[in-house]
């Protein structure tokens, strides 16, 4: 190796890819939070659609990825 090869720079710090994994785990999480909740008969009406999990928790949940998502791109490298 040559004395002055550089090092290649990236955007972000090792810390900010860290943190945007975990953001993007949290917003999968909220998505599977999400899903399911169907009738197994089209004409009988199921109310697992208006549970609080699906209403009020997954949606929080991805929002706090987005946020933890958001941060990583905005933190300052040392």
């Amino acid at each position: 190796m040559k004395n002055n090869e550089q090092k290649p720079d990236f955007l972000f710090d090792t810390v900010n890819y860290k943190f945007l994994l975990i953001g993007i785990g949290v917003i999968v999480l909220g998505f599977i939070l999400m899903s399911g909740g169907g009738s197994d008969n089209p004409k009988v009406f199921s109310e697992d659609v208006f549970s609080w999990r699906r209403i009020r928790l997954a949606p929080t949940v991805v929002l706090i990825g987005f946020g933890i998502t958001i941060y990583s791109i905005f933190k300052k490298s040392k």
